[in-house]
């Protein structure tokens, strides 16, 4: 009997998620493409666009809806018993326009780690909010390129009681809030390493662990490095507050099959293996927070520091957690406003003139 070809997957790729990817059964899949998520989305897309074949492609909840036109609805593909084992919430995330464009991995939301004996010498306790993080002398550590730094900017927005779209889905970027927003990056950028407006996520996670800065955001597959390389001297705490709410961006990692898949039933069941249990408990050993709250509960705390990252983690996604509104060409503005963002930190631009060049582009593009 001839073997069937391997199927055809692109993969996000990093420390925060390459730790499920081991159990991928040997000859059963082809990585074409395994990248961070914005050169996995540019990679994706001239593929897609071209034709290619793709039979499974991670990607997230804010960029499948400017996929869409590429990704096979799973309503009718997927085992409605197998998602009614994920989370609602992150299920729900994962539609758009009424459709089931991927089905859920994880849920991202980021929480402060910090040097417990550096931020005791800088500040006496984790600073609780983003002014008490300007006005202690801890350094900071952020992405400074692509969706990490427009997320980053968005939290401090709405934060403060901003927002980037009206209720209508209008952009509202040239407010009060979102020139303090950069201000405020601009000032914590100010104290922190020069290269810093290169970083993406991972190069953020290395400065925390190299102790080159004494604090960053870490979404949740950044533990196992903490785990593995500062057990014990690096601690979690809330994400800072804004002056009206705390809030942290985050969004769900997915599994979706494109219009270009050549086998559909193998790329339903590996689908299917990969939002079950054992999957997700992989996921979840890593650091994750899956989307399986079973595979979830089941995953052991490896000593009281886990035990309240755990607990944090938990807490603001039930309480903090703030997604983007939905939209086919948000990836647009997302590289209209973190280029003119990054400008702007460099002092190399006003704040109001980078806003103004973001709600140009955004308005073009919601037109």
């Amino acid at each position: 009997m001839a073997t069937a070809d391997p199927l055809r997957v692109a993969l996000v790729g990093g420390p925060m998620y390459d730790h499920l990817y081991a159990g991928f059964p040997l000859g059963t899949v082809e990585v074409v493409v395994h990248a961070d998520h914005p050169t996995l989305n540019r990679r994706v897309a001239d593929m897609l666009r071209a034709g290619e074949r793709i039979d499974v492609l991670a990607t997230h909840s804010k960029y499948a809806p400017s996929q869409a036109q590429w990704l096979q609805p799973l309503e009718a593909l997927i085992d409605q018993a197998a998602l009614a084992e994920l989370a609602p919430r992150a299920v729900d995330l994962c539609r758009f326009d009424g459709a089931l464009l991927c089905a859920p991995r994880l849920i991202d939301v980021r929480i402060l780690w910090y040097w417990r004996e550096r931020v005791a010498r800088a500040a006496a306790t984790p600073p609780d909010s983003w002014a008490e993080l300007v006005e202690s002398e801890v350094r900071f550590g952020f992405p400074g390129r692509e969706s990490g730094l427009f997320g980053t900017f968005f939290e401090l927005v709405v934060g403060n009681g901003g927002e980037l779209f009206d209720a209508s889905g209008g952009p509202t970027i040239t407010s009060d809030e979102a020139e303090h927003a950069i201000e405020t990056l601009r000032a914590l950028a100010s104290r922190a390493p020069a290269d810093l407006p290169d970083w993406h996520y991972d190069e953020v996670d290395r400065a925390l662990l190299d102790g080159r800065v004494d604090a960053a955001g870490v979404w949740p597959g950044g533990y196992g490095p903490i785990r593995d390389r500062a057990r014990g001297a690096i601690a979690p705490a809330p994400y800072p507050a804004g002056s009206k709410r705390r809030v942290s961006y985050a969004g769900c990692h997915g599994w979706a099959i494109p219009t270009t898949c050549a086998d559909v039933p193998r790329a339903v069941a590996f689908v299917h293996a990969l939002i079950g249990r054992e999957a997700q408990a992989r996921d979840a050993a890593g650091g994750s927070m899956c989307a399986h709250p079973d595979a979830l509960a089941a995953v052991q705390p490896d000593d009281a520091i886990d035990e309240a990252r755990l607990a944090i983690t938990r807490s603001t996604i039930a309480e903090a957690m703030i997604t983007y509104p939905p939209h086919p060409r948000f990836p647009e503005i997302e590289d209209a406003g973190w280029s003119a963002i990054r400008i702007a930190i460099r002092g190399e631009s006003t704040a109001r003139s980078a806003l103004e060049a973001v709600q140009a582009v955004a308005e073009r593009v919601l037109a």
